[in-house]
């Protein structure tokens, strides 16, 4: 395939980290503020300890490495992030519900979408019962 036929990144179909850092920017606000997420006291918490800029930051710099952009993700992994947290598959559905709603708020195409998906999908394992 020649190098000028080849499809664009993701990162730059979505419009590069301007664009990605505004839906992560309504994500966070949306799921800080869910309460089927936050019912879950241990996340409740988390949401509450951790400064809601610097979590937007992480997600902004995750987001643009997975979509194949320039940055580099420096924060913890997600088995990690989530471990203590207890997650269930319920607040697993309630949190895509929330990024589905951000993504249909900024018209996202739906291609791009099921790639995002797929991105979030591929940590479902380390966030879901993550514990141990």
């Amino acid at each position: 395939m020649c190098a000028e036929n080849a499809k664009p990144s993701l990162y730059d179909r979505l419009g590069g980290i301007y664009a990605i850092a505004t839906v992560v920017d309504d994500f966070i606000d949306r799921i800080m503020i869910d309460p089927s997420l936050n019912a879950n006291s241990l996340v409740n918490e988390a949401h509450h300890r951790v400064g809601k800029a610097g979590f937007k930051y992480l997600v902004t710099e995750m987001v643009g490495w997975a979509t194949g952009g320039p940055q580099k993700y420096t924060g913890r992994s997600m088995h990690d992030s989530h471990v203590d947290l207890k997650i269930t598959d319920g607040e697993w559905v309630a949190f895509c519900n929330d990024f589905q709603n951000t993504l249909d708020k900024f018209e996202v195409p739906a291609a791009e979408q099921q790639e995002l998906f797929a991105i979030v999908q591929s940590t479902k394992a380390d966030i879901v019962g993550a514990a141990g």
